[in-house]
């Protein structure tokens, strides 16, 4: 008897225990059914006020919804239950907000300093989604949107995010068909933040509307260090930005190729740059300078002192205009690179700029590419010479022919040897410690190097060559050198 009511009791103690767990788990799910509905219910009051980034409030009926990208910012609630949610879901919800598709390298690149979202096809109401999730983000410092189609909506979100955000020092809008609406929206940020150092936005058919409000807005940035406005369609708007150039104190680079600057754009962009005295870099390549726009450029290089790269490759500068040019690099001491290839130049313009650039002691000319240019002898005697007395000076160039080039070799290589009186002979055994008659190649092109014969890669990899026919790597000298000068005489006039 004693046994059943143990049992009893053993049973009564099971249910019970059973029971407390069922209320448990009943409990649990009421709790998660009150808690989806108040994410439910949250999510649509959310869904109105998604005013953030430029995103603009829903009007409530009999509202007049006004200019629908002119927005405010997140209001306190907004913000509030932003922080509760993760950048990805904060993103993920702006998606489903929008209508558009996630994009996948978003959310994988969270996190990074680099974002990079080129050719993704984001569009505008892509861009409003990324802005809500990028507004308060301290991770992104380079934002890349290279052609998405983002047009002018898009920008627009884009900058009210940059209103709030303060990491982003990069962004790259190029391609993104923007137009006079989007470069405005870009010119009131500009005027406004203090964090953008790079903003690249070319081929966006930006005219000359364009570019004068961009211009306007960077009169009074100091911010801002690099900007590429190429593959537009600036002509006179030279004029509004050669006066920002004037008195702006933080752009080192310009890039203007590929727009229609020339004649009073280009004069008036010569003149501020004049006076600029932060401009490194000034990429001027595919407008259609020739003889008026260099003259200019080559009186602004008499006064600018901070100027370290020209770049007017591709333009319609020949002879004439290299001349009008040479008055400022015959004073400019701080000009580095100078690139001038793709124009019709001929030898008697490249000389005068090897010329101008070799008698200005103070010149800091280090590299011209001249490589479209086909010189003559007189250019490559006169590099030569100029490489004696600086031998790092880098100058690009295209000889007449493959003759001309070897002949120039070996009377460039003789000159150098008569100078000292001494033979190829002499030259050869001086470098023959054991007498053996053979020389390796590498130190013969050693020893070239380091005696500063002013022969270039190709012409000393010509003379190689014709010393060592077997290509064994060893010179046999044992020929005296006038039969050797013979043989590679005949070799010239074979070649």
């Amino acid at each position: 008897m004693d046994d059943c009511v143990e049992v009893t009791e053993e049973q009564r103690e099971e249910e019970e225990q059973r029971e407390e767990e069922q209320g448990e788990e009943e409990q649990r799910e009421e709790e998660q059914r009150e808690e989806e509905q108040r994410e439910e219910e949250q999510g649509e009051e959310e869904q109105q006020p998604c005013d953030q980034a430029g995103l603009e409030e829903k009007p409530t009926e009999g509202q007049d919804s006004g200019d629908e990208w002119d927005t405010d910012l997140e209001t306190d609630n907004d913000t509030q239950q932003n922080q509760s949610l993760t950048r990805s879901q904060q993103y993920l919800q702006a998606c489903r907000w929008t209508g558009t598709v996630p994009v996948s390298s978003f959310l994988r690149h969270l996190g990074e300093a680099d974002l990079n979202l080129n050719h993704y096809g984001v569009g505008p109401l892509g861009a409003k989604a990324l802005a809500i999730a990028l507004q308060n983000d301290t991770d992104i410092t380079n934002l890349e949107l290279e052609d998405n189609a983002l047009q002018a909506e898009g920008t627009q979100y884009l900058m009210e995010m940059l209103e709030t955000n303060t990491t982003i020092q990069s962004l790259n809008l190029s391609n993104n068909q923007l137009h006079l609406e989007g470069a405005n929206s870009i010119s009131k940020m500009l005027s406004d933040n203090d964090y953008i150092t790079s903003i690249k936005l070319s081929g966006n058919d930006f005219d000359d509307s364009a570019a004068e409000c961009l211009a306007d807005a960077l009169k009074g940035n100091c911010v801002l260090k690099e900007l590429d406005l190429s593959h537009n369609k600036i002509c006179g708007a030279g004029q509004n930005l050669g006066d920002m150039l004037a008195t702006n104190v933080g752009l080192e680079v310009l890039n203007l190729s590929w727009n229609r600057l020339c004649k009073d754009g280009a004069v008036a962009l010569s003149a501020g740059l004049k006076g600029n005295s932060t401009l490194k870099q000034l990429q001027l390549s595919w407008n259609s300078f020739g003889r008026v726009e260099a003259e200019s450029l080559g009186e602004a290089l008499k006064h600018n002192s901070t100027l370290v790269l020209l770049d007017l490759s591709s333009n319609l500068i020949d002879d004439q205009a290299a001349a009008l040019l040479c008055p400022g690099l015959a004073t400019n001491a701080t000009l580095r690179v100078l690139k001038l290839s793709h124009n019709p130049l001929t030898n008697i313009g490249a000389l005068s700029l090897l010329k101008t650039v070799t008698e200005n002691k103070n010149s800091a000319v280090e590299e011209m590419d001249l490589s479209t240019v086909f010189v003559r002898e007189t250019f490559v005697e006169l590099l030569g010479e100029a490489r004696q007395r600086s031998p790092g000076l880098d100058v690009r160039h295209s000889l007449m022919s493959s003759v001309t080039r070897n002949i120039s070799a070996l009377q460039v290589f003789q000159k150098f040897l008569a100078e000292r009186n001494e033979s190829i002979m002499d030259f050869f055994q001086a470098l023959d410690k054991d007498g053996t008659k053979n020389v390796p190649t590498s130190a013969f092109r050693k020893a070239v190097k380091e005696a500063n014969v002013p022969l270039d890669k190709w012409q000393l990899d010509w003379l190689i060559k014709k010393f060592d026919e077997n290509c064994t790597a060893t010179i046999i000298y044992s020929l005296p050198s006038r039969h050797r000068c013979r043989d590679l005489q005949h070799a010239e006039e074979e070649d």
